[in-house]
């Protein structure tokens, strides 16, 4: 079929390079209009735009969605069918365009983790399963009608940005599974189950500041579930200190308050949690580089009894 790519961030792009690999035509492509970066505050294109201008693939940014202009431009190319991967929410004169609908991937078996961050959340509330699920974009998001599913186990230590990976790349097969099946009307599109709908809200600094008032597993499902980014963080002689690995231990509990380092090795730290102790593995402070605990203590003088708050 032919198509129209939506999208974004790098998970995106893994789907736009499956795509492009398919038989199906990607005839243009749609992202963010480039914004600034880093100390000099370049303008920076999205991953999606980079991968797309190597491929010669027309590239359009609209500031507007709702631009009549664009909007007349996305008729124009008489597309089959749009594909949304980790895009902006689109009106509705967008996704009725292409007679064969809108689809996106959404990196959650729906209506499980609706929202922007179910990588995450799947991590933080100690899932064992997630996986990805095409669906046809309505007015409602993430509410369309599901059209194919793929389920993905999540390992006991498994941070987000591991299974960000994952799920990009069972998520591109699976859009170019449900476009081979779209194409011989070979999908029946089934509604989402009300009853089993939780949220994915978006990750703020407040939910990434740890409190050590919970069991060792809830701590170390919070630190995995925000690694690599944004990072759950604690502060440590009042500077701010993000923490990246770690492990709980099947231990005794200390007398210590939760928070407080109970032992210092070569290369991790113990912290008392409200019940169990978790120990941390690589750590970046306030000012510094992500590092192992082992270069970490190198040059920090962390110790027995100090907090992390």
């Amino acid at each position: 079929m032919r198509l129209i790519f939506m999208g974004t961030p790098d998970f995106a792009r893994v789907s736009l390079k499956k795509l492009l690999e398919s038989n199906h035509e990607v005839l243009a492509v749609v992202t963010v209009p480039d914004k600034p970066k880093g100390r000099g505050l370049k303008l920076q294109p999205s991953p999606v735009k980079e991968f797309a201008v190597a491929n010669q693939l027309p590239v359009f940014q609209p500031e507007s969605l709702k631009d009549p202009e664009f909007i007349q431009t996305l008729k124009n190319f008489n597309a089959d069918v749009f594909v949304v991967v980790a895009f902006r929410i689109l009106p509705r004169e967008v996704f009725t365009i292409p007679p064969k609908g809108t689809i996106n991937l959404h990196a959650s078996l729906l209506p499980k983790y609706r929202g922007a961050a179910p990588i995450n959340w799947a991590i933080i509330n100690g899932e064992t399963e997630t996986g990805v699920t095409t669906i046809f974009i309505n007015e409602r998001v993430d509410q369309g009608n599901i059209l194919l599913q793929e389920r993905v186990p999540i390992g006991p230590d498994m941070t987000a940005g591991e299974l960000h990976d994952v799920l990009a790349d069972v998520g591109a097969d699976l859009l170019v599974k449900t476009l081979n099946q779209l194409e011989s009307e070979g999908i029946k599109p089934k509604k989402q189950d009300p009853s089993l709908v939780s949220k994915a809200p978006k990750i703020t600094k407040e939910i990434c500041h740890l409190n050590f008032n919970q069991s060792a597993q809830q701590v170390h499902n919070w630190i995995r579930g925000l690694s690599p980014y944004p990072a759950a963080f604690a502060y440590w002689n009042g500077k701010l200190l993000k923490l990246f690995r770690s492990r709980p231990v099947a231990a005794g509990d200390s007398n210590a308050e939760p928070g407080t380092i109970v032992m210092v090795m070569k290369n991790a730290f113990s912290v008392q949690c409200a019940s169990g102790i978790i120990d941390i593995f690589e750590v970046q402070l306030q000012g510094k580089k992500r590092m192992s605990v082992e270069a970490f203590l190198n040059g920090q003088p962390l110790k027995k009894g100090d907090r992390l708050t």
